[in-house]
C-alpha cells in the first residue's frame, strides 16, 4: 500500500513539474508577444507623427498660397473673403406640407380594463 502511495505521489509531482514547465513557457511566450505589441505601437506612433508634421509642412498657408498662384490658370482659384458668405436668413430651407391624419386611432380608454 504505502508503495502505491510513493509511485502516485511520485507521478503527481511529475505531472506538477510538467504542467509548471509548459505554463513558464506559455508565459514566456506571451510576455515576448506583449513586447512585439509594445514595439509595434511604438512604430505606429512615430510614423503618426511623422505623417503630423508632414501634414502641417504640406498645408502652411505661404505654399497654398503660391500653388493656387502657379495653378490660377487651369484652376482659377481666388481667395475667399467674408462677403462670399451668405447669411442664415437667405437661406431657403424646403417647405414641407403639414401630414394629414386618414385614419385616427383612439387611444385614451378604449381598450383599457380594469
Amino acid at each position: 500500500m504505502r508503495t502505491l502511495l510513493y509511485v502516485t505521489t511520485f507521478l503527481g509531482l511529475i505531472g506538477l513539474a510538467f504542467w509548471a514547465y509548459r505554463e513558464n513557457y506559455q508565459t514566456q511566450a506571451a510576455l515576448d508577444h506583449v513586447e512585439d505589441l509594445h514595439r509595434d505601437i511604438a512604430d505606429a506612433r512615430a510614423r503618426l507623427a511623422i505623417l503630423r508634421a508632414e501634414w502641417a509642412y504640406l498645408n502652411r498657408p505661404d505654399r497654398l498660397r503660391e500653388l493656387a498662384e502657379i495653378n490660377f490658370p487651369r484652376l482659377g482659384l481666388l481667395p475667399m473673403h467674408a462677403d462670399q458668405y451668405g447669411r442664415v436668413d437667405q437661406v431657403s430651407y424646403p417647405v414641407t406640407a403639414p401630414l394629414v391624419i386618414t385614419e385616427p386611432v383612439d387611444v385614451t380608454s378604449a381598450g383599457a380594463t380594469q
